[in-house]
């Protein structure tokens, strides 16, 4: 049985792959990312490595207040406060529009009043680590949970979103996953009809071996999926129990549905990451994720602090982070202008066709 330091070191792991993966897609449509790369995943934003967006950053941010505020919800939801605005002061490329006038907010000084109205997935990709660290309290979990997502999201069907994720996580971190205790969980959510139905598609499809394909499209996202949480969340669960424990197969099927790809990805792979560890994934999806100070070095190392006891979590140098950021928006900016054209090998062999 793996230890929890073991559990929480592959979530983060798990997360930094996933986002990483699909980082250099977001926003693209399934059909373009087919055109461009034919289905083929591996690190491409930085000549074959890959950088970690917000997705990864909010679970370790996640992971590093609940190493120091692991009995107090409240208190977790104000260190986690302090976390996100020091952390939108260094001008993260990417930061969701919900995410953003939530931080706006806490520095004005409304604390655990600062959450807008929004059903964006942010709370989700921060949650799988919460359901590991906290899989056999289902109380703290839910409330931790509901402490992280009420900070940035109050719409009911953000927390909805997250409590799935994070109950998907917990079953898997004590090794007690099957799909009928899968359902039980994630009926017990909420009794709201839309949820409610939510979940019956999930399951429907997976009872008929639908492709995630059909199962995005069923929901309506045919060609890309949004980050509104009722569409990534039951893309990204559907993925992980249709290919379940295929981790390579459960990526790959969520990524290729395109839209929020970084997000979906990073979801799927903190599911997965709770039931293989750290060492679950290939690596060559892992060594070349080349970031600081979220790469996977330092998510393993939070992920060891929060299985043992209370230890000093590692420094944060914001002032560096805001460098780091800077850097980042160069490269996102030059790679997305790169993959509006098609890559140099596609247009050689288009022109030997024509020749």
């Amino acid at each position: 049985m793996r230890s929890r330091s073991e559990t929480c070191s592959g979530v983060l792991v798990g997360t930094a792959v996933g986002d990483s993966l699909g980082l250099p897609a977001e926003g693209m449509s399934r059909h373009r990312i087919q055109a461009l790369w034919h289905g083929v995943w591996r690190h491409r934003l930085v000549f074959g490595h890959g950088l970690v967006s917000d997705d990864t950053e909010h679970a370790a941010l996640v992971a590093l207040c609940l190493a120091k505020c692991r009995d107090d919800s409240a208190q977790f939801q104000r260190a986690l406060s302090w976390k996100l605005r020091l952390w939108f002061a260094c001008l993260p490329p990417g930061v969701g529009l919900a995410t953003a006038r939530a931080c706006i907010k806490m520095w004005l000084g409304f604390g655990p009043r600062s959450g807008v109205f929004s059903a964006g997935n942010g709370p989700a990709m921060r949650a799988a680590i919460i359901g590991a660290f906290f899989a056999d309290d289902r109380d703290r979990r839910q409330g931790f949970v509901t402490a992280s997502t009420q900070l940035t999201h109050t719409d009911p069907k953000a927390n909805w979103a997250s409590l799935a994720i994070a109950e998907c996580a917990a079953l898997e971190a004590r090794e007690a996953f099957t799909v009928r205790a899968c359902r039980e969980q994630l009926d017990a959510i909420s009794d709201a009809t839309e949820w409610r139905e939510l979940v019956s598609k999930i399951f429907d499809a997976l009872q008929s071996a639908a492709s995630v394909d059909e199962f995005a499209a069923s929901i309506g996202q045919r060609d890309a999926v949004t980050g509104y949480s009722f569409h990534s969340v039951p893309v990204a669960i559907y993925s992980w129990l249709r290919h379940r424990p295929n981790i390579e197969q459960a990526l790959m099927s969520s990524l290729n549905c395109g839209g929020d790809t970084d997000s979906v990805g990073a979801i799927v792979g903190g599911i997965a990451g709770a039931a293989l560890g750290p060492n679950g994934f290939p690596q060559n999806w892992v060594e070349p994720i080349c970031d600081w100070p979220f790469g996977v070095k330092q998510l393993q190392r939070m992920g060891a602090d929060l299985g043992g006891p209370r230890a000093a979590p590692p420094m944060l140098i914001w002032p560096l982070i805001f460098l780091r950021n800077m850097a980042t928006l160069l490269i996102v900016i030059f790679h997305g202008f790169r993959r509006v054209f098609p890559p140099y090998g596609t247009r050689r062999n288009a022109s030997q066709l024509t020749n």
